[in-house]
This record gives C-alpha cells, structure tokens and sequence, in this order.
C-alpha cells in the first residue's frame, strides 16, 4: 500500500484545500484507505492520483456527478460502461459545437473584411481604402478562402509585439513533432502540458520559455515541472496567443 497520508499531507501534495478534499469524499469522489488509531482519515498514493484525475477531468468541463461515473466504472474496471461513453460523447459534442460557432463567426468577418473591402475598392480615393487591403491581407490572406491559421496567427502575434513571433517554427515543430500536449483554460489565462519531454522537446520549450520571459504581450509566463511533465502557464488578456502558437506547432507537426 506505501506510506499513508493525512488529509492535510495529501492535501499539500495535491495543492488544494483540505475542505474540497473533504467535499470530494462527501460526494463519493474520494475514499481513505484506512484510519488510524485516533480515527484520522488516512490516504494512499491511489487517492492522489484519483485527485489527480479529478482536477484534469474538471478542467476540461465535466461536472462532479460526470466524474464520479467515470471514477466508478475505473474502481469496477466498466470503461466502457454506456452511461460513462454518453457521458463523454456529450461532453465531446459540446466542445465541438463551441467551436464550430467560433470557426462560423471567423468565417463570416473573413467575408465581412472581404465584402467590405469591394465596397471600398468602388471609392479608392478614401484613406481607409489602402489601410484596409492591409488588414484583409493579414487577416485573410487575401484569398476567397478562410484565413489559414498561420498567417492569422503570425499577424497576431506581431500585433500584439510577442515575442513567439521570432522564433524558428521549423525547428519548434522537429522537436515536438507528434508529440500531443493538453491545453487548458485557467481563470486568467491557459496552460499548457507536454508530457514527459525528451532532451530535444526540453530545448524546445527552453527556447519558448527564454523569448516568453521578457515578453510585454503577456509577461506572467510562469514554467514548472511536475510528475506529468512541463507546464506552461500564462496569464493576462493577450494569453490566447500562447495557446494559439502550441495549436498552430502541433497542426504543423501533424502535416
């Protein structure tokens, strides 16, 4: 079983309070592995890494009744449980309904700028006329398809004087080529897990972390290492461009 832990002590290997630990148990998410002498609640390795799962498993949208399916289909090895696959299909659909609304509304101002841009082209002794081909170039390429999301991104990222704009993306995307990382959105900004990087994939994200540390787009980069791999977080309105930049590198990676 391994060295057991108090509440408090699992509480501080974990990071949370001991009074969501106490809720989780409350509502069958957490159960102790024995108790001591005194009636203390005692907890194993298996408790942090069910709050382990828990954590990641709220980030990424499902609520507590959700989890505790899935932690009871594990503890009674029913993965493929049909209520726990309903549940993850709808949380899947979900997502996926946000971004097509999201994929929509790009579409639709790429066809905006575009139309707009006719409009202009009837009256080419207006200032605005040659400020506009610019944006439209930028934003979509300017082609009749949707912008791609390279040169968006790139325009973004010098936009907002971000540094990630400088970088070697041939070498980025040979170092972390097919390799997949979880992305999340915290409450000020996103955070970005690569799990277990090689030599190659540590330089990588060195060099990322080097250029993000005295960026003024989002200078609240804050880079650690944790038994799931390497962290990145930032923080701030202009966070997005972060997350933006590990998409684009693994949409490149996977060409």
């Amino acid at each position: 079983m391994g060295k057991l832990m108090t509440i408090g002590q699992l509480a501080r290997r974990v990071a949370m309070p001991t009074s969501t630990l106490r809720y989780y148990e409350k509502v069958g998410l957490l159960e102790p592995a024995s108790r001591s002498h005194s009636g203390y609640r005692l907890y194993d390795s298996d408790a942090e890494q069910v709050l382990t799962f828990v954590h990641r498993a709220q980030r990424i949208g499902f609520s507590l009744a959700d989890i505790r399916h899935f932690l009871t289909a594990i503890r009674k090895d029913a993965l493929l449980d049909e209520t726990v696959v309903e549940i993850a299909e709808q949380r899947y659909l979900d997502v996926e309904r946000q971004l097509v609304e999201r994929r929509a509304m790009q579409h639709e101002l790429g066809l905006f700028l575009r139309d707009y841009r006719r409009r202009l082209a009837e009256d080419r002794s207006s200032p605005a006329a040659g400020l506009f081909d610019r944006l439209v170039e930028r934003v979509c390429g300017g082609h009749a398809h949707e912008p791609t999301s390279a040169s968006s991104l790139n325009w973004l990222l010098e936009k907002a004087g971000c540094n990630l704009a400088g970088l070697d993306r041939e070498t980025l995307v040979r170092a972390l080529s097919g390799r997949h990382f979880h992305l999340w959105r915290t409450e000020d900004g996103y955070s970005v897990l690569i799990p277990h990087p090689d030599a190659q994939a540590e330089a990588a994200l060195k060099a990322i972390a080097g250029v993000e540390a005295d960026c003024h787009a989002h200078p609240t980069l804050q880079l650690s290492k944790q038994e799931e791999g390497t962290i990145f977080s930032v923080r701030g309105d202009k966070a997005f461009l972060f997350a933006e930049f590990f998409l684009a590198l693994e949409d490149e990676a996977a060409v």
